[in-house]
């Protein structure tokens, strides 16, 4: 794909495919379990969930802004599982028109993650945009893990789980 093309970051199907995987976890997240690691130096189950359904927003502000600043971030707090999904939803319908609406030559001006004055990293917005699906789904991974090491049944993800079958 080069920046002249009118193709998006990332196909729709392909968008849509990921969320309604994504949200298949997100929906069984435990309330109540959020103070819950695997390990030590692990984020805890509420940070996991938490930044999985921020995730989605991530493409949309990679898209509408020039740059993010880590410093202007929020924390991490422990929500709902209600709370997480309607988080969820609003983030992935606004990249969902994002994506739709931002294609071509825009996909190559530059966007930077800062911190403050100090830039991390520019790169062009379709490749930080497509970088931010693949850390959603190693993150989503994660929350895989997490959900079996605290018995909560599995849905099918690229196939059946254990817990699910076709």
């Amino acid at each position: 794909m080069t920046a002249t093309d009118n193709m998006p970051a990332i196909p729709q199907a392909e968008f849509d495919l990921e969320m309604k995987t994504t949200r298949s976890l997100l929906e069984r997240v435990p309330d109540g379990k959020g103070d819950w690691k695997p390990h030590a130096k692990s984020f805890s189950l509420a940070h996991l969930a938490q930044l999985v359904s921020w995730m989605p927003g991530w493409i949309t502000t990679t898209l509408r802004e020039p740059f993010l600043d880590l410093n202007q971030a929020g924390g991490y707090s422990t929500e709902t599982t209600e709370t997480l999904l309607k988080g969820f939803d609003k983030n992935v319908g606004e990249a969902r028109v994002a994506l739709s609406t931002i294609t071509g030559d825009a996909l190559a001006e530059p966007w930077s993650l800062r911190m403050g004055d100090h830039v991390i990293f520019t790169q062009p917005k379709g490749e930080v945009v497509r970088s931010h699906l693949s850390h959603l789904i190693h993150h989503r991974g994660q929350l895989s893990v997490y959900l079996r090491l605290v018995d909560v049944p599995l849905p099918p993800i690229y196939g059946p789980t254990a817990d699910s079958k076709w």
